[in-house]
């Protein structure tokens, strides 16, 4: 039970964070593209922070939110690294770096917690499919 409410609060967390990072830069994105494509992955996010959550009350976990001194200094670093030059492209390795150190996250968590149930397991693979597929995404951006 402890290991499937650290693997929810990872999860949870990550997702939560991947919607604030998307929201700090998504009013600057240029392209078309690139906006469409924050927006899918904002989306993607959301539902995965959704069934984490209905993951956790079907267990009777409660999990704890990202830190909203966390949110508001990604907002604040977002706007202070978008200040200058290709805009889009910085926005791209910003995104390609926090899915990056989700991935990682994601990945210790597997490897730590080998004996969550498989329905919480599914969501973290889920969760990490999702982070490799926005880095694709982001690529084409830099």
């Amino acid at each position: 039970m402890n290991q499937n409410k650290e693997v929810l609060n990872s999860i949870l967390k990550t997702s939560q964070m991947g919607q604030t990072g998307i929201r700090a830069v998504q009013k600057y994105a240029v392209k078309a593209g690139l906006k469409e494509e924050l927006s899918t992955q904002l989306k993607e996010y959301h539902n995965i922070e959704t069934e984490a959550q209905e993951l956790a009350t079907q267990r009777g976990i409660i999990l704890e939110d990202l830190h909203p001194v966390t949110k508001a200094m990604s907002a604040s670093w977002a706007k202070m690294n978008l200040k200058m030059g290709s805009v889009d492209s910085k926005i791209a390795a910003m995104m390609i770096n926090g899915n990056t150190r989700g991935m990682v996250k994601g990945l210790k968590n597997a490897h730590k917690y080998r004996k969550q149930d498989q329905t919480v397991s599914k969501l973290g693979e889920r969760l990490l499919k999702t982070e490799e597929s926005n880095i694709k995404q982001m690529q084409g951006y830099l």
